[in-house]
């Protein structure tokens, strides 16, 4: 029986899919698969059956921050259409826009574009994306992938994310997207071997909070699990995460939902994490714990797990049965409602402008003396000099997981555009030691009005597989800055890189008037910085990371999962750092001034318990159930139009038990082009969640104490306000068991306190 024929025991409907009768087909297509056929099928380059005509298919493909080069995604020669997709900022500068409308845009164009790279057969249809581990660590390589170190923000992230690449429909989606990585990885050193055992409190507040918002509350087709373990079990192989939590606890259950591993992480079970004895027997627990799909070949060795009684048919059955119908959710078989779509909605004028629009909102300003910035004609300088590593930057604006662009303008490009002479000099490298460049570097900045210094770090610096030791400043850049400064011109430092640098030395500078970060802002970089500096466009993005000082990591070990901090630990992230950062999280100046006023804000005192059932009638309560909406006007009192990014945050002395976070943020929201002397207002909605906070057991629970809100990171605004009452719990996480079995022997890992690989 050949493929078609197997299919066709129960055609399509003929307007959409139909759940019902696409289970029956595809129970039919695995029905006709041999056992080695079934095998060869459960791992990413998958083999298809000639024999039944079932096309081959590549799983492996990227759309992090754009369609990105994957096994599974081929870029032809330019200018041949599918040359090129549009290449959007990395993920940690959009954060800092602090706009989940242009999120969604964002996906929306990725998943479109990836779905006609898909229905043209330059990539397939799922798409390893969105990254979304929150940047714990500030030394972690990857980061640049992720939304920044704050929970709320990742899920804020992954609601706006999914919808847009998946579209609205979960049996007929645009791409299948992939929340990863499945759980608690957020650390490249020794990444193939590290076990992590995380409190309960951090896992729930923290580590899989981003995960039960990607599962519970936006569809996602796909979950990847990770490469470590946690609790001494590789999470590729963990029953408590793939089934207690993920599978049941949240309901990740559609015949469609799959879980993939990360590139070789089965194997690692083996070879790595020394879980099992056997690499078979890595693929056992592996496919028993609920991994449908494998990146890597360990699974290719299941004939001999079925040998010796390890795993079973049936499991190989639940997995096939999870592939095949999520391929039919994206049109492999029949089609569907994207499926004409083709090369003439790639890289769109519109997508172009939203890339553009992308790395403006993301810069973020952290210092302007003497008002520097904006740089207006009546500054009057008529030439500039560009110096530094990224003064000429092409693809290293992109960052990683990156595809090819249709094009790359450098700041060097943008910056000759423009109505002045630009006298360019690299200076010094990234981590160069040699001075060698430092006299043309001089020497042009000798001859030009303004000086700017474009430096920072890139992917030689952090990268996957790659995370750094230090927080300085890499290399002698900031010798060159300084011998810069004493030149008595104007300068400004433009930071690029997704991963802060300590910028003490810049901000106690009296000689850099001006400090932008820039990111990794991509494809038309050049352009939105210029204008950004011209004042063409308003600078209002927000740092969605903390900005540690250079100690933090010699003080810190980066194997220290731990986000709260005890005596001899200062803590994690903004929430609950007890140090003094060098810039705070959500940091950011603009070029104009605003005052505040609250429009609506809450009652004094609630009691818990009639709060809590007040807002039943919307439902069974969870941390997503609305609650109220606070409201404040912003008005621009300044010379310059400007958007401004309100965030709202909450604190309390003495509610639930210590440690107690620093604050936390629980809304925000971008206002767009607010001019000198108008105003907007802030809708800023708070759900029972942003009250709650994890007990001991992983549940979050709201208690009663004495709390704040307040405006922004300088406190803008401030109201306080109490609860009463017991303690109530609004959600929970499942206890792991006592004990688990396994098919076959296994070795429980300790904690990872050095690279165990």
């Amino acid at each position: 029986m050949g493929i078609q024929q197997a299919l066709a025991l129960y055609p399509p409907a003929k307007q959409r899919l139909s759940a019902v009768i696409n289970t029956q087909r595809v129970k039919s297509l695995i029905d006709s698969l041999t056992l080695e056929e079934k095998i060869l099928n459960l791992v990413d380059a998958s083999a298809g059956s000639e024999r039944l005509g079932l096309p081959s298919y590549e799983w492996w493909n990227e759309a992090t921050h754009g369609v990105g080069s994957a096994p599974g995604v081929q870029f032809t020669e330019k200018p041949v259409n599918f040359s090129y997709a549009t290449s959007f900022p990395a993920p940690i500068l959009t954060a800092a826009s602090f706009d989940d409308a242009l999120v969604r845009e964002i996906a929306s164009v990725i998943g479109r574009e990836g779905r006609a790279f898909g229905n043209n057969g330059f990539s397939g249809f799922d798409f390893w994306a969105p990254n979304i581990n929150p940047f714990r660590d500030p030394r972690w390589g990857r980061g640049q992938e992720t939304p920044g170190e704050d929970s709320f923000v990742v899920q804020s992230y992954i609601r706006n994310f999914i919808p847009g690449l998946q579209g609205d429909d979960p049996e007929d989606k645009q791409v299948i997207a992939t929340c990863k990585h499945y759980a608690a990885y957020d650390l490249e050193t020794g990444r193939y071997g590290n076990d992590y055992n995380p409190t309960q409190q951090d896992l729930a507040d923290y580590f899989l909070a981003p995960f039960k918002t990607c599962v519970r509350d936006t569809g996602v087709g796909s979950i990847m699990c990770a490469y470590n373990a946690v609790d001494g079990i590789p999470t590729c192989a963990s029953e408590y995460l793939l089934d207690q939590v993920l599978r049941k606890h949240w309901n990740f259950t559609a015949d469609y939902n799959y879980v993939v591993s990360d590139c070789g992480a089965v194997t690692d079970i083996w070879q790595y994490h020394n879980f099992t004895d056997t690499e078979e027997a890595a693929a056992s627990v592996s496919l028993n714990a609920g991994v449908d799909l494998e990146c890597g070949s360990s699974y290719l060795k299941l004939n001999e797990s079925l040998a010796a009684n390890q795993t079973t048919v049936q499991a190989l059955d639940q997995a096939l049965t999870r592939l095949y119908s999520a391929l039919f959710t994206v049109g492999f078989f029949d089609g569907g409602k994207y499926t004409a779509l083709g090369f003439a909605d790639v890289s769109t004028p519109e997508a172009q402008s939203l890339a553009y629009e992308a790395a403006v909102e993301g810069m973020t300003l952290l210092k302007n003396d003497k008002r520097l910035l904006p740089i207006r004609s009546s500054h009057k300088y008529k030439s500039v000099a560009l110096i530094g590593p990224f003064a000429n930057a092409t693809t290293q604006m992109q960052g990683d997981y990156s595809g090819i662009p249709p094009f790359l303008i450098s700041p060097l490009e943008a910056f000759k555009g423009h109505d002045w002479e630009v006298n360019y000099a690299m200076g010094t490298g990234i981590n160069n030691q040699t001075t060698t460049g430092f006299a043309s570097a001089l020497a042009a900045a000798e001859k030009s009005d303004l000086v700017i210094y474009l430096g920072g770090i890139d992917n030689s610096i952090e990268a996957e597989t790659l995370d750094r030791t230090s927080l300085t400043w890499p290399g002698n850049q900031l010798d060159l800055v300084t011998q810069l400064s004493k030149l008595h011109k104007p300068l400004i430092v433009v930071q690029f890189g997704g991963g802060q640098l300590d910028d003490s030395a810049l901000l106690q500078n009296e000689g850099v008037q001006a400090l932008v970060w820039a990111g990794y802002p991509s494809q038309s970089g050049g352009s939105a910085l210029l204008d950004v500096l011209l004042g063409k466009r308003s600078i209002a993005g927000r740092l969605p990371v903390t900005q540690y000082p250079a100690s933090y990591a010699d003080q810190v070990s980066i194997f220290d999962i731990n986000i709260r901090p005890n005596d001899s630990y200062p803590g994690r992230t903004y929430k609950w750092y007890t140090g003094m950062p060098v810039v705070p999280f959500g940091y950011g100046l603009h070029y104009t001034k605003f005052e505040f006023e609250w429009a609506q804000t809450l009652n004094h005192e609630y009691n818990i318990q009639q709060l809590v059932a007040s807002c039943q009638s919307t439902g069974p309560i969870s941390d997503n159930t609305p609650f109220t909406t606070v409201k404040a006007h912003v008005k621009n009192i300044g010379p310059e139009a400007s958007d401004y990014v309100g965030l709202l945050f909450l604190s309390s002395p003495d509610a639930g038990p210590a440690p107690r976070p620093n604050k936390s943020l629980v809304s925000y929201l971008r206002l767009h082009n607010i001019t000198s002397g108008s105003q907007g207002t802030l809708d800023l909605p708070l759900t029972l969640g942003s009250m709650a906070r994890a007990d001991e057991n992983g549940n979050l629970v709201i208690f009663p104490g004495h709390y704040k809100i307040a405006l922004d990171v300088s406190d803008s605004l401030t109201f306080e306000f109490s609860l009463r009452g017991d303690p109530l719990v609004i959600d929970t996480l499942p206890v792991p068991d006592a004990h688990y079995d396994f098919t076959v022997p296994v070795h429980i890992q300790p904690p990872s306190t050095e690279a165990h690989s």
